[in-house]
């Protein structure tokens, strides 16, 4: 709480004693009238000039600073007390007195104008006072709360502290757990490998033993093919120059010509194929696109080159339909047979050591995530006694005609369409930004959403005391600059007792 509402509340408490009149010059404050002393020279408060004391409100201004009328409209810079005995003193402009417009309460202003005015000051005075002792009780409760915050918080931190160090504790137990998982996974692992190896190996060389007998049926039929005569033997220049050869000779060649018969082979079936298409009769319609004239070179500009794309893309699948060969292969030569249950109980062993393994790792994670995310808060600036600790991962929210906004302190604030829409950041939390002696007074929160062809949003938010914890408004000042206002006990100041400082009225 201000001075000045310790001002005022040790002036409108005292309500109910008499008023006592000060004689002074009309406009002069108490606190100047040891400068005004009547029957002796006047020297202007600037030091400018001495006048005599009866030149002091004769409406023509001397000195240059405007304190010889204080109470007349002379001087243009002068200034006029109002006494508003009651309510508050105030000064206004001299330019204001006698003009007609009652500015004062206490009506002392318009003496000459012949203004009607009505003295309101303990009207105005009343209702300043109900005002005033409800922001003090309020004030008051808040503190309180405030106190039992701080007590929160305090012993919230040392629970933090305590359980941030049995984490390291547990850390440190899980960090050798996991060492000694890791070393049993290894070693189990090692032997799970070698049967995997061998099981491997195994299937491998009862593929190729497939893959022989299949290449000698190969072989046989081939061979049978080439038998013409039904002699045993094979007579053909496929042979590589070999005149002829029995069973066991061709056997021995045949690794050497495969390749060559399957090409001659193919080649025979597609010129076979040519002959039987060129021997068929022409449809119709083949007929008559035979006799169409001729393309133009400028025609070929109607054939896109996405048809040619599409016509390669048609015989890289027609390469790709090539591939079932090797597929069929697989199937021919089969699946490899599972486990047998050696190899299984050693493949069994290593995967429940992995699992034990990776569980306590993860452990030793969250471990590692809660000791960092006790330190952030240990440290974090909560304010000089961390009475605003509370605040700490809440979010508080304010529904207007057309948004919700969202502010959790220390983290972000938003802003999300009423009745629909995707969510704004207007600001993550920046500092704590009030002034150099109340800085706890404002948050700052910077770097949101970027504005269309403007800068990032940002947001501050105001802290006022209260009973409560509250965003009570939110406005957009600046484009893209947003401000709220947040009220909560955190920021209550311990009332001031109520104890008279300087200050100047009518009635004590």
């Amino acid at each position: 709480m201000s001075s000045r509402y310790v001002v005022l509340l040790t002036l409108l408490l005292g309500v109910g004693v008499s008023a006592v009149e000060v004689q002074r010059p009309r406009g002069v404050p108490l606190s100047k009238l040891q400068f005004y002393e009547e029957g002796k020279p006047f020297t202007c408060l600037d030091g400018s000039r001495t006048i005599p004391f009866d030149r002091v409100n004769d409406d023509y201004c001397d000195c240059s600073d405007g304190s010889d009328e204080p109470g007349t409209a002379a001087c243009p810079n002068g200034s006029f007390h109002c006494t508003n005995a009651g309510f508050r003193p105030v000064f206004i402009p001299s330019s204001r007195i006698n003009d007609g417009i009652c500015d004062c309460c206490d009506t002392t202003d318009e003496y000459n104008s012949g203004a009607v005015c009505q003295n309101t000051c303990r009207d105005l005075g009343r209702k300043e006072r109900e005002s005033l002792l409800k922001l003090a009780e309020i004030a008051k409760e808040g503190f309180l709360l405030k106190q039992q915050l701080i007590q929160e918080a305090k012993r919230g931190l040392e629970e933090k502290r305590a359980k941030a160090a049995d984490l390291q504790v547990n850390k440190k137990d899980l960090e050798e757990k996991v060492e000694a998982l890791r070393t049993v996974k290894e070693a189990a692992e090692q032997p799970e490998k070698q049967a995997k190896e061998r099981h491997l190996k195994a299937w491998e060389e009862e593929k190729a033993l497939i893959r022989i007998e299949e290449e000698k049926g190969k072989m046989a039929e081939v061979f049978l093919e080439l038998d013409d005569d039904a002699d045993v033997s094979v007579k053909s220049g496929i042979l590589g120059g070999v005149d002829k050869v029995d069973t066991a000779a061709f056997e021995a060649v045949w690794n050497n010509i495969k390749e060559k018969y399957i090409s001659e082979v193919r080649t025979f079936y597609f010129l076979l194929f040519l002959q039987t298409l060129c021997a068929a009769p022409a449809p119709v319609e083949t007929a008559q696109e035979e006799i169409r004239e001729p393309v133009s070179d400028n025609d070929s500009e109607q054939y896109p080159e996405d048809d040619i794309t599409e016509d390669e893309d048609d015989d890289d699948e027609e390469d790709e339909d090539d591939d079932p060969d090797d597929e069929k292969k697989d199937d021919d030569e089969g699946t490899m047979p599972p486990y047998d249950q050696e190899t299984q109980i050693l493949i069994d062993a290593a995967q429940k050591a992995r699992d034990e393994f990776e569980e306590s790792e993860k452990a030793l994670r969250e471990v590692d995530d809660q000791i960092n995310n006790l330190e952030k808060e240990i440290s974090f600036d909560f304010g000089p006694s961390s009475e605003f600790a509370y605040l700490y991962s809440q979010c508080y929210e304010l529904t207007t005609s057309e948004y919700i906004y969202r502010l959790c302190p220390f983290n972000r604030v938003s802003q999300k369409p009423k009745y629909g829409g995707s969510e704004t950041n207007l600001g993550t939390w920046g500092k704590w930004a009030g002034p150099e002696d109340n800085i706890y007074s404002m948050m700052k929160y910077e770097h949101g959403t970027g504005c269309w062809q403007g800068p990032n949003r940002s947001t501050t938010v105001k802290l006022t005391c209260g009973k409560e914890t509250v965003v009570t408004s939110t406005s957009e000042p600046s484009r893209c600059e947003y401000v709220m206002e947040f009220i909560c006990p955190a920021i209550c100041q311990e009332p001031p007792n109520l104890v008279s400082e300087e200050h100047e009225h009518e009635e004590l």
